[in-house]
């Protein structure tokens, strides 16, 4: 199982969660944050930090979900780790609880 990072975070890119990883999982988008599966260890940390509530355990996606298991793994490859908390983007609060921003992706 591992964890996985949702639309919610899409434009919101909150950072708590980075803070609380023992193993450096995230990778930092330009608006939006992932995490390896491969590295993920599943310790649940990172879960309760997110203020955007965007971090699901794989195992509680809905159907219309899924496809972010794959599109984490997908972009992990080529995003940088990030392991240190950040600043969020100045409109994050306007973002939070938005509903269908995966349109508003930026790779």
């Amino acid at each position: 199982m591992t964890f996985v990072v949702t639309e919610n975070c899409i434009k919101c890119k909150f950072t708590d969660c980075v803070e609380v990883c023992p193993v450096d999982c995230f990778h930092e988008g330009p608006n939006m944050l992932v995490i390896d599966p491969d590295e993920c260890i599943d310790c649940t940390l990172c879960e309760p930090e997110c203020p955007a509530e965007a971090i699901k355990s794989e195992d509680d996606l809905a159907d219309n979900e899924q496809i972010y298991l794959q599109l984490n793994a997908e972009l992990a490859k080529d995003w940088p780790v990030i392991n240190e908390m950040k600043e969020p983007p100045a409109d994050a609060e306007e973002w939070k609880g938005v509903a269908d921003k995966l349109k508003h992706l930026e790779r």
